[in-house]
C-alpha cells in the first residue's frame, strides 16, 4: 500500500499547478487570470489589428511573432489545466475546455489550411473567465433573478414576436401592392424584407417608397416601430419588478422609512427597529 504522506515533485508540482490556475479566492490564482485575461484580450486586439491592411504591411512580422508567443502560452496553460484536474476529460469535454482547444487551433492549423488563423479572434470568447475575478458568488442572485424573468416572460415575448412577424408580412405585402418595381418592391419576400428593416428602425436605405400612399405607410410603419422595440423590455422589466417585490418585504420601516428588506429579515438594517411591530 502506498504511504499518502509519501508525496512526488509530480504530486506537489499538480497541488501547486492547481491552486494557481483552479484557485478562485487565492492572491496567486486571482493574479493568474487577471494575467490570462490581459492576454486575451491582447490577442484579440492584434487579430483585429492585423485585419488593417495599412498596419499589417508595417508590422505584419510583429503581429506573427507576438501571435505565436501567445498561442505558446496559452497551449501551455491548457496542457496545465489538463494536468492539475483531478478529471482531465471532464475538463477537455467541458464549455471551458473546448474554448481553451478552439483558442489555440488556429495557429496551428494555420500551417495546413491558410487564412484559419483569422479565426483566433474567437478567443474573445475566453473572456468570459472574468466572472471568475469578479467571483460569481456576489452575482448569482441578479444573475438567478434575471434568468427568472426572462423564463417567466418568454411565452409572452414569443407571442409578440408571432404577432410582429404576421404584421411585417401583411405590410410588407401591402407595400407590395402599392409601390411599383421600379422603387426596389420587386417581390413580396423583397417588401417583407424591407417592412422588418423599417420596423427594427435599422433602415438600410436600400429599399424606398417613392409614391405618396407608400410613404404614409412607412411613416406607420417607423412610428409602430419604436413601440414595438420597447414591448419586450416593458415585459422583462414587468417580471423583474414582480420577481423583486417576492423577495422583498412590503412597505417601509415605521421608524425610519427605509424600504427594500428582505421578505427574511426581521429587524431594519439601517437603524434596527422591529419590523414586525
Amino acid at each position: 500500500m502506498k504511504n499518502k504522506d509519501c508525496k512526488t515533485p509530480y504530486y506537489i508540482f499538480r497541488q501547486r499547478v492547481n491552486i494557481i490556475i483552479h484557485g478562485v479566492n487565492t492572491p496567486a490564482g486571482r493574479l493568474f487570470d487577471i494575467i490570462l485575461l490581459f492576454v486575451i484580450l491582447l490577442s484579440v486586439v492584434l487579430v483585429m489589428l492585423e485585419s488593417v491592411a495599412t498596419l499589417d504591411i508595417v508590422y505584419h512580422n510583429f503581429f506573427i511573432i507576438s501571435e505565436w508567443i501567445i498561442t505558446i502560452f496559452f497551449t501551455i496553460e491548457y496542457i496545465l489545466r489538463i494536468i492539475s484536474s483531478r478529471k482531465p476529460f471532464r475538463y477537455i469535454f467541458s464549455f471551458y475546455g473546448i474554448i481553451d482547444f478552439i483558442s489555440i487551433l488556429p495557429m496551428y492549423l494555420s500551417f495546413f489550411i491558410p487564412g484559419t488563423k483569422t479565426l483566433t479572434v474567437f478567443r474573445a470568447l475566453r473572456l468570459l473567465r472574468l466572472f471568475r475575478i469578479l467571483n460569481l458568488v456576489q452575482f448569482s442572485g441578479q444573475a438567478s433573478q434575471l434568468k427568472l424573468a426572462i423564463n417567466a416572460s418568454k411565452t409572452k415575448i414569443i407571442v409578440f414576436i408571432y404577432f410582429v412577424f404576421i404584421i411585417s408580412i401583411l405590410l410588407g405585402a401591402i407595400m407590395y401592392v402599392v409601390e411599383s418595381p421600379e422603387s426596389g418592391f420587386t417581390s413580396i419576400p423583397t417588401s417583407i424584407y424591407w417592412c422588418i428593416v423599417t420596423l427594427t428602425t435599422v433602415g438600410y436605405g436600400d429599399i424606398a417608397p417613392i409614391t405618396p400612399l407608400g410613404k404614409i405607410i412607412a411613416s406607420f410603419i417607423m412610428i409602430l416601430g419604436y413601440g414595438i422595440i420597447a414591448v419586450p423590455t416593458g415585459i422583462v422589466t414587468a417580471e423583474l419588478a414582480s420577481g423583486r417585490k417576492k423577495h422583498f418585504l412590503p412597505g417601509s420601516c415605521k421608524n425610519c422609512g427605509t424600504s427594500d428588506h428582505r421578505n427574511t429579515a426581521e429587524f431594519c438594517y439601517k437603524c434596527g427597529t422591529d419590523l414586525e411591530t
